[in-house]
């Protein structure tokens, strides 16, 4: 797992906004890399829901949200076209490369765990979440004081 200060693996994957790669996006933009567990779930829909309900909050603090998981492309449209779509991509890991780098790969080694990755335009952690609760208000809120908001 990227601890604070460290750089981040980049990659390139497939996404519900087409070929997604990570360094492309943090030289424009401090970037949430949002991992989750599985597409359609009630925890793993709240995160997604709850990202979608503060993007401009997230676009105002000069940041974008990414969310990643190991499902395939056709099950994240899927999941977007059910929830009204999203403003931001939903990246597929399927092969399970991006959560392994990562360090949220799952005990099972068939998902990812809830994670949040708030990286910088360098390319380097500056925030770290690796329990991400979807339930857990104090949680969104280290986002935001992550991307500069004064709480």
């Amino acid at each position: 797992m990227p601890n604070i200060g460290e750089k981040v693996t980049d990659f390139i994957l497939p996404s519900t906004e087409g070929q997604f790669q990570l360094s492309k996006l943090y030289k424009l933009k401090n970037v949430v890399l949002a991992f989750y567990t599985e597409d359609d779930t009630p925890n793993c829909n709240q995160q997604l829901t709850s990202f979608k309900e503060e993007y401009a909050t997230i676009q105002d603090l000069g940041a974008e949200v990414v969310a990643i998981s190991v499902d395939t492309l056709p099950s994240h449209q899927a999941l977007s076209e059910k929830m009204g779509g999203y403003p931001f991509p939903l990246v597929s890991d399927e092969e399970r490369e991006v959560a392994a780098a990562y360090g949220v790969l799952h005990d099972d080694g068939k998902r990812s765990n809830r994670a949040v990755f708030v990286i910088d335009q360098r390319g380097v952690v500056i925030h770290a979440i690796p329990w991400y609760q979807p339930g857990n208000p104090s949680h969104l809120l280290e986002v935001f004081e992550a991307l500069g908001l004064k709480i």
